[in-house]
């Protein structure tokens, strides 16, 4: 079938089969800050936004996307820096392999949350695991870059 998606606002058409992966699709493309982790659609590192709201494209068909934005880390380089700034300045930063879905939901919390708890962010982020930290620093800085002024 042939699929028509807009990534990052550049578009993008191509035959592929109807069992391919959105995953596979965004890396054949060049998009290679989508990672596959778990292959199980667990960890989150694979996650990108489809029309504005994360999905997993580990376990996202190629063909959903058909006629639909889609944005990766690669789309939000300016976002994205601030956020990892923010998080190096807050001592909170990690080996940097499950970042970018990381980043992807925190990006996504910020648009759609005003003012969360710490329920609130625990909830949106508990699919994303991250193997080389204990969650506390990572935590905290989330929350106080969602509620600072620079958000």
């Amino acid at each position: 079938m042939k699929i028509k998606v807009w990534i990052n606002s550049k578009v993008h058409e191509r035959e592929i089969e109807s069992d391919l992966l959105l995953i596979d699709f965004l890396r054949s493309e060049g998009y290679y800050s989508v990672k596959r982790g778990c292959d199980t659609a667990n960890c989150g590192l694979c996650t990108v936004w489809l029309d504005e709201v994360p999905v997993l494209s580990c376990s996202t068909l190629a063909a959903r996307a058909n006629g639909r934005k889609v944005t990766t880390l690669e789309g939000l380089e300016e976002e994205v820096n601030a956020f990892a700034e923010f998080m190096a300045n807050e001592g909170a930063e990690q080996c940097g392999y499950c970042s970018p879905g990381f980043i992807m939901n925190v990006l996504a919390m910020k648009k759609e949350l005003v003012n969360p708890t710490v329920d609130e962010i625990k909830h949106y982020l508990a699919g994303n695991l991250c193997r080389c930290t204990g969650y506390m620093g990572q935590m905290r800085a989330v929350e106080k870059f969602l509620h600072s002024e620079e958000a």
